[in-house]
């Protein structure tokens, strides 16, 4: 890949803010012209460096409040068995997010629900029937200060 110059770096900053913004826009933040910036724009994501746009939305509107950060350990962590639970942590829609981790337990989950009931009902349920799951700790957020 291309190393990127302060043109590529700020575009690519000032979409992290808002991926809504015009070409038109955008150029003049940067300091391009129109057709430089779109070239650019488009060259960054045939590149892979954007790998998309997506949307913001408030998860407490939705009834989405509870979230939970939960660290999980496998009784085994082959590839066999990691593969396992990679494929099968990716389609639970309350896991917003799953990290391996180096460290005492083997990986962090981020985990949205409405409320505790349904993370306990979510835990005993889904969480604990993965494939290789051996243990959980749970950790409840208090108050969100920083999401995106």
């Amino acid at each position: 890949m291309n190393k990127l110059d302060k043109f590529d770096k700020a575009i690519i900053r000032e979409l992290q803010k808002n991926s809504r913004v015009s070409v038109t826009e955008l150029a003049d933040v940067v300091g391009l012209s129109k057709t430089p910036c779109k070239v650019r724009m488009d060259k960054l994501e045939k590149q892979g460096y954007i790998l998309g746009y997506s949307l913001l939305v408030d998860r407490a509107k939705l009834g989405e409040s509870h979230i939970a950060f939960v660290q999980v350990t496998l009784s085994d962590t082959k590839t066999k068995a990691l593969d396992a639970f990679n494929k099968a942590v990716r389609i639970i829609p309350e896991v917003e997010q799953c990290h391996m981790i180096a460290s005492n337990f083997d990986y962090l989950l981020k985990v949205r629900t409405s409320d505790m009931d349904s993370y306990r009902k979510f835990l005993g349920e889904t969480l604990s029937n993965l494939p290789f799951v051996m243990q959980s700790s749970t950790f409840v957020v208090m108050e969100n200060i920083k999401d995106h």
